[in-house]
């Protein structure tokens, strides 16, 4: 029997897990960093950080409410966006918390050298080494030990601030904007991690005792405590240590004791340093471990990462790769100069975790029923992105390409190996999906009202076929119900040679006949039909001129039909590139003679004047209306569940008996080729459509239609409310 994790951590441990996690490498070696870009500025970057951070710590608290899993950060963002960033946010996410784990170890014990002529390396590795034993011991021995190492770090830390107070030069202060607004920004980005521990608690959320109030409660108690100590511990720093010296110290905290309080505060400093980098890589550990163990668990990585001690009760072999993770940044990594790579890291999953709460909000997933709920929604979030990514920019060249590394890493994990194993999808796909839908069945609805006026052209080449005109009248008129304007008109070529108004006073043999025959087939139709002939030189452009002056919506053609001669091509494809109106190609096929009008797409809703032109067929054959629609083995449950109700809501608007039927993708020649040819007319898209998932066995992106013996009709729509992205966005989500 599987076994899970005891809730045993109360809301004093998680505090204190948090206030260890934060208070660290954050306020004992990056002041030393910072103050090169901010100088005295640096206290109000340690601010706007805090308030920065904020919308995340909002957003994680209100989400591990709804989902109190192991994983945190991973957990949100892979189920509101999917397992690809589910993937690059679960490892990145554990990377970098291994990264800062070893930075705080590493920048920790320049503080223990001040008292002991001890070796830094070794000391960081056993002492790594140790924390993952406590770690494999147990959560609730973890908690503990926090608790006393916290209480300790915060004594000291009190001592430093009161002690140091009445010797601060608040003269210094005055230079704080010295190196204006872009400074500022520039420090709050690189010391942004430093508040990073306070959404640790989500990723331990699993073993946290009543999640709905001890989470938010912890997050935002300890947030509040530590931005108010970072502001204080930095004012005192920055007020009694000239810039210029803050700028070369490896150990700035010790170094603003000496001055204020003597041998006994560095002594009281290092302590505390010591303890409160220790507490940040146990942190660190305890919640990077986290990540592999809940990924392992929704098959994005190997599945003993999720395998739970029978004697220890803790994941151990994901504490264990963490920790061989952190030695291995510890022995061979410079992590000073790669600390901005690991903020950088940060604030990029911070901005999605925010991105991840809109997801959910806006999904309204039916599992999602959170305790608590951030206030100010959506400003909360949407300032948290925006914020965040403003930051990234901050971050300098090597940072943004070394999580640009990261990620691609990441995306070569997922295609390599969660892809072929994992088909869930995210919920704000689901959501977007939705709403596309949504909106295409509005467009249809919309297409489909009979009083809404349509000025169709009916386009002929000169000698067409009565069959042909037949076909093409009968079908606009059926697109044309309230006569809002059917126009049939024969397009004449005359040789160059011949001027122009000598040919219009000629009436041919052929023209004759066209009236005629015109004249008796618009009577058997309930709908006005306005006729006539153009002569040009040039049929095709005169085609799309009188597109574009008689303002036509629909344009209606014989599918093949060549209106002059030309080695260029197919001509309705000219004819299509030269105007901006919708365009249906239809094979001569007397309507009466279909019983089954079947529409086919491949990826994204069905277009609304291919379903308006489909039930208009089949209301005037008296036919029945078939919806086709290919599936790959790869589609999730969640996303054939929301195809369905899509149909069926499709399918309700029709005025003909309809019909839904999904196919396998691999198989959608032999579904289309086991219909009667001679009793069905395909109805298709010209827009790349069907040619962009339609494959034959060799492998090529031919269309599936063209190698059938059905009478077919494309249809191609030039006005998409959403444009080339409206488009694409559809085929994303579909």
């Amino acid at each position: 029997m599987a076994k899970d994790l005891e809730r045993d951590l109360g809301l004093l441990s998680v505090v204190a897990i948090s206030i260890g996690a934060m208070v660290g490498s954050g306020i004992f070696i990056l002041p030393a960093l910072a103050v090169k870009d901010a100088g005295a500025g640096i206290i109000a970057a340690y601010l706007l950080a805090g308030v920065l951070v904020l919308p995340a710590a909002l957003s994680k608290a209100e989400m591990a409410t709804a989902m109190p899993e192991a994983g945190g950060t991973y957990v949100y963002i892979e189920r509101s966006m999917g397992p690809l960033l589910g993937t690059v946010s679960g490892l990145g996410t554990w990377f970098s918390l291994s990264f800062k784990g070893a930075l705080a170890l590493v920048g920790g014990v320049p503080y223990l050298v001040l008292l002991f002529d001890l070796p830094i390396r070794p000391v960081a590795i056993t002492l790594a080494v140790v924390l993952v034993l406590v770690n494999i011991l147990g959560a609730e021995q973890t908690g503990r030990l926090q608790i006393g190492i916290v209480a300790v770090m915060l004594v000291a830390i009190g001592w430093f601030v009161a002690g140091g107070g009445p010797a601060v030069n608040t003269a210094t202060y005055g230079g704080m904007w010295d190196y204006g607004v872009e400074g500022i920004f520039a420090a709050t980005g690189l010391v942004f991690v430093s508040f990073a521990g306070v959404t640790k608690i989500a990723s331990i959320a699993e073993e946290v005792e009543d999640p709905d109030r001890v989470i938010p409660l912890g997050m935002l108690g300890s947030l509040a405590f530590t931005t108010l100590l970072y502001v204080l511990v930095v004012a005192v720093v920055v007020g009694v240590i000239p810039l210029d010296q803050l700028a070369g110290s490896t150990t700035p905290i010790a170094d603003a004791a000496e001055a204020t309080l003597g041998t006994a505060g560095v002594a009281a400093v290092v302590l505390a340093a010591i303890l409160a980098l220790v507490s940040t890589a146990n942190a660190g550990i305890l919640s990077s471990s986290r990540y592999p163990f809940a990924m392992s668990r929704d098959g994005l990585a190997p599945g003993l990462f999720s395998t739970v001690s029978d004697r220890f009760g803790t994941p151990v072999t994901a504490i264990t790769l963490t920790g061989g993770v952190m030695l291995l940044l510890i022995l061979f990594v410079p992590i000073l100069e790669i600390a901005k790579l690991a903020s950088a890291f940060k604030i990029l999953v911070f901005a999605l975790i925010n991105v991840a709460l809109i997801g959910f909000r806006e999904s309204d997933a039916p599992d999602y029923d959170p305790s608590f709920e951030v206030p100010l929604y959506p400003w909360t979030p949407i300032f948290g992105t925006l914020t965040g990514f403003a930051l990234l920019t901050q971050m300098g060249l090597i940072a943004i390409v070394g999580a640009v590394g990261i990620v691609v890493g990441s995306v070569i994990w997922y295609l390599g190996y969660v892809r072929p194993r994992v088909t869930r999808e995210g919920a704000i796909k689901e959501s977007v999906r939705r709403s596309i839908g949504d909106r295409a069945l509005d467009r249809t609805e919309e297409t489909l009202d009979e009083t809404a006026e349509t000025s169709v052209l009916v386009a002929l080449p000169e000698g067409a076929s009565r069959q042909s005109e037949a076909t093409l009248l009968e079908l606009g008129a059926a697109l044309s119900p309230t006569g809002s304007g059917l126009s049939v008109v024969q397009f004449d070529e005359v040789p160059d040679q011949q001027p122009l108004d000598y040919a219009s006073g000629v009436q041919s043999p052929g023209d004759l006949e066209f009236e005629c025959r015109t004249d008796t087939l618009a009577a058997t139709l309930d709908t006005p039909v306005e006729y006539g002939e153009l002569v040009s030189h040039h049929p095709e452009r005169a085609v799309a001129n009188t597109v574009k002056e008689r303002d036509v919506d629909v344009l209606l053609v014989e599918r093949g039909a060549s209106f002059e001669d030309s080695l260029l091509g197919d001509s309705i494809d000219r004819i299509r590139k030269q105007t901006d109106c919708d365009t249906i190609a239809v094979d001569a096929q007397p309507l009466d003679a279909l019983d089954t009008i079947t529409l086919l797409t491949t990826r994204g809703p069905y277009d609304p004047l291919k379903v308006r032109v489909g039930n208009a067929v089949a209301t005037a054959a008296e036919a029945n209306l078939q919806f086709r629609y290919p599936l790959d083995e790869r589609q999730s449950a969640e996303e054939r569940q929301q195809l369905e109700a899509y149909h069926d809501d499709l399918l309700d608007l029709c005025d003909v008996p309809t019909e839904r039927r999904f196919v396998d993708r691999s198989d959608l020649s032999d579904a289309i080729d086991e219909a009667d040819s001679d009793r069905t007319l395909l109805v298709h898209a010209n827009n790349g459509g069907l040619s962009a998932r339609a494959s034959n066995d060799s492998g090529t992106a031919e269309p599936a239609i063209q190698d059938s013996d059905h009478a077919s009709m494309e249809v191609d729509t030039k006005r998409h409310p959403g444009g080339v992205v409206g488009r694409l966005l559809e085929r994303l989500a579909f």
